[in-house]
């Protein structure tokens, strides 16, 4: 038999059992050489012409090439590929205003700077190295790299020491967070923005000149009110505050602290509407 007849579709063979229908097979097989590709049955199908009858009366046999199939085990599925490690999280710089020296401490203008010393002290980070034109301090919020600055330029000239540190670090602005007096809220009010103009605040005019105009960083701004009567508002930031104001500040300082941890670990949005909705004593505790 050729190998082209063996290979047809099918072929009908009379035979009288299913052992003769084998060593017909076999004989075949036998005649193709060695360099041959093999064959190999790939169904039977029988048919009786008596079920009780022990002959059968026809056999179809269908040979197939199996030269070109791979003897290994049929592959499992792929394996899911295992989880992408997160990113790591970017460093944030937070920036607390204020002015150097004995003279200017717990005063209102420094606000920014004795917020950013309570947060420093909650979380463990030092400050008492000097950078930048700024006392500044490294360390983590949860898994999140930090950076403290309080810049000693004075007041007026905070963007020189701020500008600085963004540039060196290639900060992105928006993870540049600035603390600040405002008078334009009331005492103890806090109220978080994620950006904004200076508001006449001389520190921020400073800061958003050395950034180059750009007014796109969020911002933590603290009430210190309104100056009472017709007094100077110079002189009015260069006020101590008494012992009544100090104790609010206290609690006003524990709001911004959770608020710099809901900012880093959970997002801008969660911050602002902690901070931007009234809390009470009774909740914070």
């Amino acid at each position: 038999m050729s190998i082209a007849t063996a290979a047809a579709i099918s072929t009908t063979i009379p035979i009288t059992s299913s052992a003769a229908a084998l060593r017909l097979l076999s004989s075949s097989s036998s005649s193709y050489s060695a360099h041959s590709k093999p064959l190999i049955p790939l169904y039977y199908s029988w048919t009786r012409s008596n079920w009780t009858s022990s002959s059968f009366t026809s056999s179809r046999i269908r040979m197939v090439d199996v030269s070109n199939q791979s003897n290994n085990p049929t592959p499992s599925a792929p394996e899911a590929p295992p989880d992408k490690p997160k990113p790591k999280p970017q460093p944030w710089l937070i920036v607390g205003l204020g002015n150097p020296g004995k003279l200017y401490s717990r005063t209102r203008h420094n606000v920014g700077f004795e917020m950013l010393d309570y947060i420093a002290e909650a979380e463990g980070i030092s400050m008492s190295s000097v950078n930048f034109k700024a006392c500044f301090g490294k360390g983590q919020i949860g898994d999140v790299p930090v950076m403290f600055a309080k810049p000693q330029t004075f007041m007026n000239a905070s963007g020189e020491s701020v500008g600085a540190i963004v540039s060196y670090y290639k900060i992105p602005l928006k993870q540049v967070l600035v603390i600040f007096d405002d008078m334009d809220l009331p005492f103890a009010k806090l109220r978080m923005l994620p950006k904004g103009g200076h508001g006449g605040h001389n520190g921020m005019k400073s800061i958003i000149n050395h950034f180059k105009g750009s007014k796109d960083f969020p911002r933590l701004r603290i009430g210190i009110g309104r100056p009472p009567g017709k007094m100077n508002p110079a002189s009015y930031v260069l006020r101590r505050f008494d012992k009544q104001e100090s104790g609010e500040l206290d609690f006003t300082f524990q709001t911004g602290l959770e608020a710099v941890r809901l900012l880093l670990l959970e997002g801008f949005n969660k911050s602002a509407t902690f901070v931007n909705t009234s809390k009470s004593l009774e909740q914070l505790q």
